[in-house]
């Protein structure tokens, strides 16, 4: 049996994952899947990559670009989530922000630098006019740390996937003033150069039985109400989600990377474009 390690959030996107280890799907094809959650999201991810101390990652695009050009030692080999993420903008409940433009020049929570939280900050800014230079940040590495800051007033507000904050909304904890969605396809699965190098039978194996899982995953029967449950969301937010949602099952587009890498120069968050072959690995080929 192959061990393999592979981290991803929390979230309701990884379903498929879960049912697929626990189906033993992976398991047929002799290989040992071995998840761990990272609540902190990509910028904690990416350095586990970098550092081997994970095979793959179920990761932000934007993230894990960023982090290949500064030298993580990794590859896209495979776009997860097709469609964009739908990052809530939220405050503390109690604060007096009502609107977009009164958070212009407060501090904005980030799970950590090169996070979505702190990337994301820069594209909403930018899409408001707000000068990228006057923006400031606190760094909560987490859920629960974002919470506290926004309550304490440590930070102004705080951008994540709005359907997994959505529980804090309603319990009065946030108050979302809006959305800022991704420009491109949120999620890829990325693996270390280390990894594909040794394993490429193995990764290949991986991606088939997860695009399998993914291609139909909303025609399994009640899959909202086993989302709902196990996420601890709403049944009509997981049916909103749902109906916003597509899984890939083949690479990133070479235009999508274009895309990703002109907006992050644009924004200063990136020294230098790459080439798309250095960005991605293909098992298909």
């Amino acid at each position: 049996m192959k061990k393999v390690k592979i981290i991803g959030v929390p979230e309701h996107f990884n379903f498929p994952w879960h049912l697929a280890i626990e189906e033993g799907a992976f398991e047929a094809r002799g290989i040992d899947l071995q998840w761990e959650d990272i609540p902190e999201g990509t910028g904690k991810m990416a350095s586990l990559l970098e550092e081997g101390k994970t095979d793959l990652a179920i990761i932000l695009t934007e993230g894990l670009v960023k982090s290949i050009s500064e030298g993580n030692p990794s590859k896209i080999v495979q776009e997860y989530i097709a469609t964009p993420l739908f990052w809530g903008i939220h405050v503390a409940a109690k604060s007096n922000y009502t609107e977009l433009g009164d958070l212009k020049n407060k501090v904005a929570a980030i799970s950590r630098f090169g996070s979505g939280s702190h990337l994301m900050a820069f594209v909403n800014a930018k899409n408001n006019g707000w000068d990228t230079q006057d923006l400031k940040f606190e760094v909560v590495n987490n859920l629960e740390g974002a919470i506290s800051a926004l309550t304490d007033g440590r930070a102004d507000y705080f951008m994540w996937e709005r359907f997994t904050t959505k529980p804090l909304v309603d319990q009065g904890v946030f108050r979302r003033i809006t959305d800022c969605p991704t420009p491109w396809p949120c999620f890829v699965v990325a693996a270390t150069d280390r990894f594909i190098a040794k394993n490429p039978g193995t990764l290949s194996h991986i991606l088939e039985v997860i695009n399998i899982y993914t291609s139909d995953f909303k025609l399994i029967p009640s899959i909202d109400r086993s989302l709902s449950i196990n996420y601890n969301q709403q049944l009509q937010d997981i049916q909103h989600w749902l109906s916003l949602t597509e899984w890939g099952q083949s690479n990133i587009k070479a235009k999508t990377l274009e895309q990703v890498q002109n907006t992050l120069l644009d924004l200063n968050l990136l020294e230098k474009k790459l080439a798309v072959a250095n960005l991605v690995y293909s098992t298909r080929e």
